[in-house]
């Protein structure tokens, strides 16, 4: 079950966050998605990246905590889209399908001509549409 997402910005700014927990968890999940950037930025930055992973989007798993698995995606412009997950038995290949969907509702909600480039996403139709995604994230995705 995913439990939070976000989007940051190149500048390590957050321009989306969503936690899909019933309890108070907000403030930690916030926390594992800062923690976040840090492996994102060694991984991106390593110079001793193969040709192959130059070009690879899918970052994969960032790092494992004791309740969490945290996963991470990086698109062209730099900008992190990140996913907190409680299963600990994910697949890449399923993490790959819903970020590739959780990037196609970014770009759309990017388009809108409303929308100030660097600015927090503020769109409520970009949140139902990422929560729908989650919702069809899991067990029933891989049917």
């Amino acid at each position: 079950m995913i439990v939070c997402v976000a989007v940051v910005g190149h500048q390590n700014n957050p321009l989306y966050l969503q936690s899909f927990t019933g309890s108070d968890d907000a403030l930690k999940l916030h926390h594992i998605v800062h923690c976040s950037l840090d492996v994102i930025d060694e991984r991106v930055n390593n110079p001793k990246r193969s040709a192959s992973t130059l070009n690879e989007t899918f970052l994969g798993l960032l790092y494992p905590t004791e309740n969490y698995k945290v996963y991470g995606y990086l698109t062209n412009t730099k900008v992190k889209f990140i996913m907190v997950t409680t299963d600990l038995d994910v697949k890449d290949a399923d993490v790959r399908s819903f970020f590739r969907k959780f990037h196609a509702a970014y770009v759309d909600a990017v388009c809108n001509p409303f929308h100030v480039p660097g600015k927090k996403i503020t769109s409520n139709s970009f949140s139902e549409r990422v929560g729908t995604i989650v919702r069809s994230f899991g067990p029933s995705m891989t049917l």
